[in-house]
């Protein structure tokens, strides 16, 4: 009989065990009944009544498969953007077609390239790909063009940049996204992801959309888990050049996008009036809290996005503090940020909350 000799345990590909799994902020407190969760950057309002309603419609069809090419959504994204819809590509989330950018273009003995407080997801899915990840130095906690440029090589395949970043809040306005991309070769992809676009009241704040339609190697992506509230149903879309849609559609799942999450993506749309209330509300209670936490002698980061970087002498001793009072944040010790706490913008009575926490944390440690 024939033998086979085989390794003494399974291994995986090499780089997979030097992957840090992605832990998501905490929902529950043990034992505390209303729990006031800032860790996630979720909707403070909460999704459109009309996505619920869209979702809930579902609930006899489950047994269906959905559209595999997500037509009705796309179509209604291009015509809410002035976008081509041949030219966007939806998945479960933008966290999938991150993964898909990387496993498409990149792989051993390649490098990608993102800002060093950037999104975790884009290291891991280097590592994933067998890519190697390589961080380039902020300044100001801001993504820094030349420190970006002065990284890529030969080997540079993907460079991705949040706009606005995760979890800083800050942004690069239009013009040095165009010189970021100016400065990087044809065979490099910039990716930008523009997940909390949608909050950004900037003036020279673009999303990436008009570069895409300018460059071949330019991929916008987009999420509805942030100013839709979908996080739930995980979905996300990206806009790229025809060859870039050609790939993304060659590599992802048939049906990698659910009917309940295509069509409450779709009523989400519908209702804009619920997006803008939604920023209206984002832009007011994160101008108090900012201002008001300042006014208590901690450092806040400036943002545009949903959230507001807190800089503390013992972020995990505050965010330990919060957790007893049954309020969520978020350490960043992860992100390379161990003095700094993320808190998520909430309700105008939940961020009342935190204010009284934070007040009551630093009375107790006078």
């Amino acid at each position: 009989m024939a033998t086979h000799s085989s390794p003494e345990r399974l291994q995986p590909r090499p780089g997979i065990l030097d992957i840090a799994p992605y832990v998501g902020g905490e929902a529950n407190v043990e034992g505390v009944q209303r729990v006031i969760r800032l860790a996630s950057n979720e909707n403070a309002l909460g999704p459109s009544p009309q996505a619920v309603e869209a979702y809930t419609a579902l609930a006899g069809e489950l047994h269906r498969y959905p559209d595999g090419g997500s037509v009705a959504l796309r179509e209604a994204l291009a015509e809410l953007h002035g976008l081509d819809s041949d030219r966007i590509v939806c998945g479960a989330g933008s966290d999938e077609l991150i993964s898909l950018l990387v496993r498409s273009y990149a792989g051993p003995g390649d490098e990608v390239l993102y800002s060093a407080h950037g999104f975790l997801m884009y290291p891991i899915a280097a590592k994933s790909a067998g890519a190697t990840p390589v961080r380039a130095p902020e300044s100001n906690l801001t993504a820094d063009v030349d420190a970006l440029l002065s990284q890529v090589g030969e080997r540079t395949r993907l460079v991705f940049l949040a706009n606005p970043n995760n979890p800083t809040g800050t942004y690069l306005g239009g013009g040095e996204l165009r010189r970021l991309h100016a400065g990087l070769p044809a065979g490099c992809i910039l990716v930008i992801d523009s997940a909390y676009a949608e909050y950004v009241e900037a003036e020279d704040y673009e999303d990436g959309a008009a570069l895409v339609r300018e460059a071949e190697n330019v991929v916008m992506t987009r999420t509805f888990s942030k100013i839709y509230g979908l996080a739930a149903l995980r979905l996300g879309w990206a806009y790229c050049s025809r060859p870039v849609a050609d790939v993304l559609n060659r590599v992802r799942g048939p049906f990698n996008v659910s009917q309940p999450a295509l069509s409450a993506g779709l009523a989400a749309l519908g209702d804009q009036a619920h997006i803008a209330a939604s920023r209206a509300h984002n832009s007011r209670c994160r101008a108090w809290f900012s201002e008001t936490a300042s006014a208590l002698g901690v450092a806040v980061l400036p943002s545009v996005a949903n959230f507001v970087l807190l800089g503390v002498e013992d972020a995990d001793d505050l965010r330990l503090f919060f957790k007893s009072q049954g309020i969520l944040t978020r350490q960043m010790s992860a992100y390379g940020l161990p003095s700094h706490l993320r808190v998520t913008i909430g309700t105008e009575d939940e961020m009342q909350a935190v204010v009284e926490a934070l007040s009551k944390y630093q009375g107790e440690g006078a």
